[in-house]
């Protein structure tokens, strides 16, 4: 077998450094049996080659990981990522010098117990009067808390005329016996702090005194899905007024696969569960002709908004992606990480007021974009099928990635929809979804309002409590848009 034969098949060179046959002895070979062994040996290296394709594609699924995949970092197998190696500094623990002060909040004191003393301490004389600033030191203590119980008796009286005549009840008297602060506790305790329906009620037993059924545990989380539908349905009706970030994960109802859709606005916050995870859920939250920037992930449901912003941070994954899948790919992989490390660096600049926007977007739009698209286009030709598929689904996605640096408001992730999740990833794990239709609107509803009323800096104790007070004088419930 000639050397140049076995030059042309890499496999062969690192499997026959020396030729394996004289010179003479492959001459000797008659040349319809050397051209059907020059076919074999052929087809055998395009087989391995594909074989050996296979085979970093699968590794390159076993390698999958929070960090090069969308894969949730629960699922990160132990000793991934392991915390690097850190020196002691030879401070000591605690804060350091020149932290910002946490101090106490002083709250507004029931009572106020004046010290004063009585002589002096060094002449022994008496004193008197008051101090203009005194020393405060208050002790907060919860109050014994036992059920506010009022105890309503309706008389039947009797007319000598021989009528019985019963009392009316009080129109905003609650049917079932529990009052509005009540019912707004029970429902943050398995709405928003997501406890079990049978450990909320040992601690309405325990903390409160207050004996309550799984039952009228259901019948109150019901009550309060009627009532906050007209305020959901206000936010539903105001999504596509403004800019949006959006993602989803998957939910269960009765076992079947639904998908939790999440909406955050600039001011409020929507969940939606839908059996869906197509672009028509993405429609009808948002309207066929949205015309503000919709920030998600490259989910193809996404694709047909017209203004959008796709999250770089799931672009940083799929970089690190092509750099752990090796070869020609991990190049390209490189430089795209690396041009994104400096597009960050621009944005954070941005964000903190320290460069002009139009500074920031001129640097990444002509430099750091002019590099990633070079990149891109070395990718296309770098023979390794997935980066190629990668790069050409990034340059049709090209004007979708750059909205943070034109539109005030929007950022380069969409981590403010991944953090809004975060609560009902772990509601998921811990529940196992929802058994019906109307859980899954209860599950919605208060995810929802938990959201918008933490973004809005209200106690959402109090406004479920104002819900049921709206519920029991025949009210709708308040808004929950902001009023400003």
């Amino acid at each position: 077998m000639p050397l140049a034969f076995v030059a042309d098949f890499p496999i062969l060179s690192s499997m026959f450094p020396q030729p394996p046959l004289p010179e003479p002895l492959w001459s000797s070979i008659p040349a319809d049996a050397r051209e059907a062994l020059s076919a074999i040996l052929l087809l055998q290296q395009t087989r391995i080659e594909q074989l050996e394709a296979l085979i970093r594609e699968l590794q390159a699924r076993l390698d999958q990981n929070s960090g090069n995949s969308s894969k949730p970092p629960s699922s990160d197998p132990p000793g991934f990522k392991p915390a690097p190696t850190r020196l002691p500094s030879g401070k000591k623990p605690g804060g350091q010098p020149g932290h910002p002060r946490n101090l106490r909040v002083r709250l507004e004191p029931d009572r106020v117990i004046d010290h004063k003393p009585c002589f002096c301490a060094g002449c022994r004389a008496p004193l008197a009067g008051d101090d203009p600033d005194p020393r405060v030191h208050q002790v907060w203590e919860l109050p014994p808390v036992r059920p506010d119980v009022t105890e309503h008796r309706f008389h039947k009286l009797t007319c000598p005329c021989g009528r019985a005549t019963a009392a009316d009840a009080p129109a905003d008297l609650p049917a079932d016996g529990y009052g509005p602060r009540l019912k707004a506790a029970i429902v943050y305790l398995t709405g928003v702090a997501h406890l079990s329906k049978s450990v909320a009620e040992r601690v309405l037993e325990d903390l409160f005194g207050t004996p309550i059924s799984t039952g009228q545990i259901c019948a109150i989380e019901a009550e309060a899905t009627g009532a906050l539908a007209p305020a959901i349905e206000e936010l539903r009706g105001a999504l596509p007024e403004g800019d949006v970030c959006m993602d989803e994960t998957s939910w269960k109802q009765s076992g079947r696969l639904c998908w939790l859709w999440v909406a955050v606005a600039a001011r409020f916050t929507l969940f939606h569960i839908a059996n869906s995870r197509g672009r028509r859920v993405v429609h009808e939250l948002l309207g066929v002709g949205y015309a503000h920037v919709l920030s998600s992930d490259r989910y193809s449901a996404y694709g047909t908004v017209v203004r959008r912003q796709i999250c770089w941070a799931h672009l940083r994954r799929d970089f690190q992606a092509l750099i752990d899948r090796g070869g020609a790919g991990a190049v390209v992989g490189r430089e795209l990480l690396l041009a994104s490390d400096m597009i960050f660096t621009q944005w954070h600049r941005i964000r903190d007021g320290t460069l002009l926007r139009s500074t920031a977007t001129r640097r990444i739009r002509i430099g750091l974009a002019d590099e990633m698209r070079s990149s891109l286009g070395a990718g296309l030709v770098c023979g390794c099928a997935r980066t190629v598929r990668f790069c050409e689904s990034l340059l049709r996605d090209w004007d979708h990635l750059w909205a943070f640096c034109e539109v005030e408001g929007v950022e380069p992730t969409n981590n403010a929809a991944e953090r809004a999740l975060r609560p009902a990833v772990m509601l998921r794990k811990k529940s196992q979804g929802t058994r019906s239709e109307s859980g899954s609107r209860w599950v919605a509803s208060m995810l929802s309002v938990s959201a918008t009323c933490r973004q809005q800096g209200r106690r959402v104790w109090d406004y479920l409590t104002q819900v049921f007070a709206a519920s029991a004088s025949g009210r709708q419930a308040p808004s929950l848009l902001p009023t400003s």
